[in-house]
């Protein structure tokens, strides 16, 4: 059952104080209580600076020492009994090992993955939870929520059209 929220009060309903982007604050979204993104919340500006021990113990890394971004998505995905790229790739810790996990769609939903290139290398990536879409000076961008995102986990702009994938479970 999906329910209609406004993002703050989410935050508040998870029990942790969440410093979001203006621009979304108050925006209202549907997002499904047992939502991946729902308990990617409670993660809001955890740094692998100051949580590092936490963080740690949740995604099974060390965030200093590892590009994280994956192990939070699978360490979510866990978290809500879902299956995550693990199940699919022998390389989880890598954001493209979702490119094969789930079903891929066209139009995102809030709580779906999105993966994007980062870097010079091919296997290189970026990957986090969907939020909601917004164009600013007639570019449509997506705001997702994902763990390393300046060393922390944060919600960042991604222009859309550089999603290499939209993946649903």
């Amino acid at each position: 059952m999906k329910i209609l929220v406004l993002l703050l009060s989410t935050a508040l309903l998870v029990g942790c104080e969440i410093k979001l982007p203006p621009q979304i604050q108050t925006q209202e979204i549907r997002i499904d209580r047992n939502n991946a993104a729902m308990i990617a919340f409670q993660y809001i500006d955890y740094s692998e600076a100051t949580h590092r021990q936490k963080l740690k113990e949740y995604i099974g890394v060390d965030p200093k020492r590892t590009e994280w971004c994956a192990a939070f998505a699978n360490a979510v995905l866990k978290e809500t009994g879902i299956p995550g790229s693990e199940s699919v790739s022998n390389y989880p810790l890598t954001a493209r090992s979702f490119l094969d996990w789930g079903e891929e769609v066209k139009e995102p939903e809030p709580g779906d993955i999105v993966v994007f290139p980062r870097g010079k290398v091919a296997w290189q990536g970026h990957v986090g939870f969907y939020i909601k879409s917004q164009t600013i000076d007639g570019i449509e961008y997506y705001y997702i929520l994902g763990g390393n995102q300046s060393n922390k986990v944060s919600i960042d702009l991604y222009r859309a059209k550089r999603a290499l994938s939209i993946r649903r479970h």
